[in-house]
């Protein structure tokens, strides 16, 4: 039909549900306080959660901010290995 778009479909996929966190450091705010001699976040590492879809697109733009990827884990189902079995 007219009009009618696959946009949103991705989640319907294996791949288009997982989620995924980055952990970044370095990333500044703008070029204005990039300037300071000081500091604006007191912790070193920023999360960023992601979209298995938008991954590629979301490194690009920490690394422009100057950002620096020091992690990256899935969220979501993952299976654990022994979590939750009890002792028989």
């Amino acid at each position: 039909m007219f009009g009618q778009t696959a946009v949103g479909s991705s989640a319907n996929t294996p791949s288009g549900s997982r989620m995924f966190r980055y952990e970044v450091v370095g990333l500044r705010q703008n070029n204005q306080t990039d300037r300071n001699n000081y500091s604006i976040r007191r912790s070193g590492s920023v999360f960023i959660t992601v979209p298995y879809n938008r991954m590629n697109e979301e490194m690009q733009r920490i690394l422009r901010m100057g950002g620096k990827i020091v992690n990256i884990e899935p969220l979501g189902n993952e299976v654990s290995n022994g979590a939750g079995k009890s002792a028989e």
